[in-house]
């Protein structure tokens, strides 16, 4: 069986979901990222790992959202980092959008797959109508989640969510995005799910903290184990 899974700490933090995006294209991470860890990431993402910063940072999985087919970033990124983006995913024949807000962590605030997506209160009418825009092929709904992008991870496969949600909530995010999720934790009872995880269809990465349990729930609720 190929190598799908990654355990891994960036500069000792095992919190990997706020140092990198995954899609089924490409994988995006910061540059504090060790070389020996990239390589491991492309092993078990299976596409190609591009590294930069987001505003000055590494924070890519905070700020930045996408999928298959666009990546949203805040218009708070440097012009350099931008032209860098653009000439990377554009390679791949990925857009790369810019959205004024003063909510700029799109990756606490919006979850989505190549498909569906959900999208933060958070958000007034005329952002979401422009969130939207910038992803043409994906229906967005609301669900009563404050930062569903954080107690949360959506693959083209499957989806896992923190453990505490309400019935009603797991029944809507399952019938919007049409498989079930599992419910777990990272990184030693984490709920903040996406704070600890980089996935995509192929694969993912996870916190070094994160119990023998929690990979399995992981590797379950994303579609690897029958």
């Amino acid at each position: 069986m190929e190598k799908h899974t990654a355990i891994a700490n960036f500069q000792g933090d095992p919190n990997v979901g706020l140092y990198g995006l995954a899609t089924d294209k490409f994988c995006l991470l910061g540059r504090s990222v060790r070389e020996k860890d990239v390589k491991e990431i492309e092993e078990a993402l299976k596409v190609p790992v591009f590294q930069l910063s987001l505003y000055g940072t590494d924070l890519i999985g905070l700020f930045a959202i996408g999928n298959s087919n666009t990546i949203l970033i805040p218009n708070i990124i440097y012009e350099s980092e931008l032209k860098r983006l653009k000439k990377e995913l554009g390679k791949l024949g990925v857009k790369v959008a810019v959205l004024e807000t003063n909510h700029t962590a799109f990756g606490n605030n919006i979850i989505l797959n190549d498909k569906k997506g959900i999208i933060s209160n958070v958000y007034s009418n005329n952002e979401v109508e422009k969130i939207s825009k910038c992803f043409p092929d994906v229906k967005f709904e609301r669900i009563d989640l404050s930062i569903p992008g954080s107690v949360g991870k959506i693959t083209n496969k499957g989806g896992i969510f923190e453990p505490n949600l309400p019935e009603h909530i797991v029944y809507e995010i399952e019938k919007l995005f049409n498989f079930e999720i599992g419910l777990g934790t990272v990184n030693m009872g984490n709920p903040f799910i996406s704070s600890g995880i980089i996935a995509n269809s192929f694969g993912f990465v996870m916190g070094a903290n994160s119990s023998g349990f929690e990979v399995t729930r992981v590797d379950e609720s994303l579609g690897f184990l029958n």
